[in-house]
């Protein structure tokens, strides 16, 4: 049988422990798994009520049974599906096993850690809250020694984050970290003061705060990997960005005012980008009006120039002619658009002569 003391080397020692303890010495006479069987059975009989009327092939069933419920529960294992089974054998990692049941050798032999590998857990860093199935509650507490941090503009800020973070390699999260959660928190916060000292407090109140927690995740997780902790950070989330509660209202009205001081400036330079084209635009209208007119004025006193100096080269060829022709031409034109009354100086007395010439004839 395979507990009996067989030659060849096939059984155990006399004397040495196996998995259900102490196995009884005798040398060759040492009871096989039968009379064990047998004699678990006549323990049964004894610890039953007298009179029970059990036949002993039924309670030998009953002892059978329980065994291999002991045997089942000795020698196997069962994984959850968010786990990962971490088997060692005498202390050292012998194998991993993924979720389902799995063997074992029963302890001291074999030990099973099954860390949960998919579960994403969350580190509070200056602040305390309660959690709950929804995420946090309403009822948060301030926790000062980890919330105050100074910026690189010597001014005091007060931080509250979060930090999302699971497993990645199970072997090294169990055996290279002794507190795997006060670790991942005191590497947020030191990482998270040492990017808070390189910054000024404006920015990371308002549009830096993205790239802060960017860094914070980027640094974290270079920190991790180099003590191969074997853990992943998913998210560091700003919850709370402020000045220190004693100081908020002044730094509300310092705020209050730089955003009236910038609206000011915006309404100035959108005045400004309407007012100046506008300003330009006449400027320019005016220089091309100029330039035409003296453009025209040009044009006008080089046209009259030589219309003088070919009347002059006729006036010198017939004097008598040129004049005259210059006299009438210069009566057309200064008479052309007036009203005329034309008297007959030669009509007799009493007679008004009249002829209108601004009427036409019918």
């Amino acid at each position: 049988m395979p507990w009996s003391n067989q030659s060849g080397g096939g059984g155990r020692k006399p004397g040495s422990g196996g998995p259900w303890g102490q196995m009884p010495q005798g040398g060759p006479n040492q009871p096989d798994l039968e009379e064990l069987l047998k004699r678990g059975g006549d323990k049964l009989k004894q610890v039953m009520p007298q009179g029970s009327g059990l036949p002993g092939p039924l309670v030998l069933l009953v002892a059978v049974l329980i065994a291999a419920f002991v045997a089942f529960y000795a020698f196997t294992f069962k994984v959850d599906p968010d786990e990962v089974g971490v088997v060692m054998r005498f202390g050292r990692v012998h194998r991993q096993e993924p979720p389902g049941l799995h063997f074992r050798l029963p302890p001291p032999i074999e030990e099973v850690r099954r860390p949960k590998v998919t579960k994403v857990n969350i580190i509070e860093v200056g602040m305390s809250s309660g959690m709950s199935s929804r995420g946090y509650s309403s009822v948060t507490r301030d926790v000062p020694e980890e919330s105050l941090m100074l910026t690189g503009d010597e001014n005091i800020v007060d931080i509250h984050f979060v930090v999302q973070w699971r497993i990645k390699d199970a072997q090294k999260y169990l055996f290279n970290l002794q507190n795997q959660e006060r670790t991942v928190k005191d590497v947020a916060e030191s990482t998270m003061r040492e990017v808070v000292g390189q910054s000024n407090i404006q920015p990371i109140l308002t549009e830096a705060r993205q790239k802060t927690e960017q860094s914070v995740l980027k640094t974290m997780q270079e920190i991790l990997d180099g003590y191969n902790s074997g853990i992943k950070i998913d998210e560091v989330r700003l919850q709370k960005v402020d000045p220190p509660t004693q100081v908020i209202e002044s730094f509300r009205d310092v705020q209050a005012a730089r955003a009236d001081r910038e609206r000011l400036q915006n309404e100035a330079a959108a005045y400004a980008s309407k007012v100046l084209p506008e300003a330009r635009g006449e400027a320019e209208r005016i220089l091309q009006a100029a330039r035409g007119y003296r453009e025209q004025t040009v044009a006008e006193a080089n046209g009259q120039t030589s219309r003088f100096l070919k009347v002059l080269e006729e006036y010198k060829k017939a004097p008598d002619v040129t004049r005259k022709r210059i006299y009438l031409e210069t009566m057309e034109r200064v008479l052309g658009g007036v009203d005329k009354i034309i008297i007959d100086p030669k009509a007799g007395p009493g007679v008004v002569p009249y002829l209108p010439l601004d009427q036409p004839k019918r």
